[in-house]
């Protein structure tokens, strides 16, 4: 995953950081500091061994009890609703982590853990490059940061070519939010693999394991969600609440993630042209156009993996997320040091308010002033 000059297209544009004036390798050696004070390992640690066997636990009991136990439709659906929160608290904390090579120093240990995600029905091999290459790399670059492809229904950046439907998009994009999960699910990944590009970038199909791992993965995926509860339920029953899981599953899953990055506070920096001037440093790039969050909701903090400290996540990808609030509080004092802006909000409503308002500003018209009386003559 490291050779991303290499896979990326031709036909893409490949944008070019400056070199680190100096802030990337001091925060590297402030955090390299307090690990060497404190005694504490990066990764392996046991809060988050816990953790996983909490979030484990709670998805197979709430697995179980709706398929082999629920006799009533509110049972079910108190026990959905268990299961999709339980899920997303996969995704956030053990998927994510392992994926990125933060939850063991062990790499077969990261791998298993990583394929927790082919359970849930995406694929971790795509997600690899989607997320740690594309998105990681080329935060909040339209044209280069997949994550900000979502095609003509929304305009998330600047760059981006505006519709008249825009101009409602902070109302319709919530209901479009929640058929994230179901279009990843059915739709987006075998689409990508057969076409070995991502929103334009080209990556390697899976061969070999990494093909067993993809297909065995969605033949799983469809096992736990269809094959088995079909067994007790009607058909139609086990499609109602498919849906209804995923429905809450995408909502819960979108919000968290676009709450660090399409919001008011972050920067969205023009894509270089293939001649023209490169970007800043990487590190100070990803903390201009990254938001964090609700950074003393410690409730919160746990379930989403501590991606409300999405600056010190970009920073330290391969960190695992349970250190994320100690560490902040040495990026920040960084950003002071070096006059760079670090943009958190205090709760998760003023930063639901903002990603609400920068939808809204994406949607609105473009203006273009009319050229002046003396411009003309």
């Amino acid at each position: 995953m490291q050779q991303v000059s290499n896979t990326i297209g031709a036909d893409a544009v490949r944008p070019k950081f400056a070199e680190d004036s100096g802030f990337h390798r001091e925060i590297k050696r402030r955090v390299h500091e307090y690990f060497e004070r404190t005694g504490l390992s990066q990764r392996d640690s046991p809060r988050m061994y816990l953790k996983s066997a909490i979030l484990l636990l709670w998805f197979a009991a709430s697995y179980a009890l709706l398929v082999f136990a629920a006799a009533t439709w509110w049972q079910a659906t108190l026990l959905a609703l268990s299961l999709a929160f339980a899920t997303a608290g996969i995704a956030f904390c053990i998927q994510h982590d392992a994926n990125h090579d933060a939850y063991s120093r062990h790499g077969a240990i990261n791998r298993v853990m990583g394929m927790t995600l082919d359970v849930l029905g995406a694929s971790s091999y795509v997600w690899q490059w989607k997320h740690n290459v594309f998105h990681h790399t080329y935060t909040n670059l339209s044209g280069a940061d997949s994550d900000l492809d979502v095609g003509p229904f929304a305009r998330l950046a600047p760059a981006q070519p505006r519709y008249p439907i825009h101009r409602f998009q902070q109302f319709f994009m919530w209901a479009l939010y929640g058929l994230f999960v179901l279009h990843w699910h059915l739709y987006e990944d075998p689409k990508q693999v057969a076409a070995a590009q991502i929103s334009g970038n080209r990556f390697p199909r899976p061969r070999g394991w990494r093909l067993v791992e993809f297909i065995g993965g969605k033949a799983l995926f469809a096992s736990w969600v269809f094959v088995v509860p079909m067994l007790f339920h009607s058909w139609w029953v086990v499609l109602l609440y498919y849906a209804a899981i995923s429905v809450v599953l995408s909502l819960v899953l979108t919000v968290i993630f676009q709450l660090a990055h399409c919001v008011e506070e972050a920067s969205f920096p023009p894509l270089p042209s293939p001649t023209g001037a490169s970007l800043g440093p990487w590190a100070v790039h990803q903390v201009e156009n990254t938001v964090n969050f609700a950074r003393g909701n410690r409730l919160l903090t746990w379930y989403v993996g501590g991606l409300n400290f999405q600056i010190e996540h970009h920073l330290f990808p391969k960190i695992c997320h349970v250190h994320y609030p100690r560490l902040s509080v040495i990026v920040q004092t960084a950003c002071a040091d070096f006059g760079l802006r670090y943009s958190a909000h205090e709760g998760l409503y003023g930063a639901m308010r903002s990603h609400w308002n920068w939808l809204r500003r994406m949607g609105r018209p473009i203006i273009i002033p009319a050229p002046s009386s003396l411009a003309t003559q």
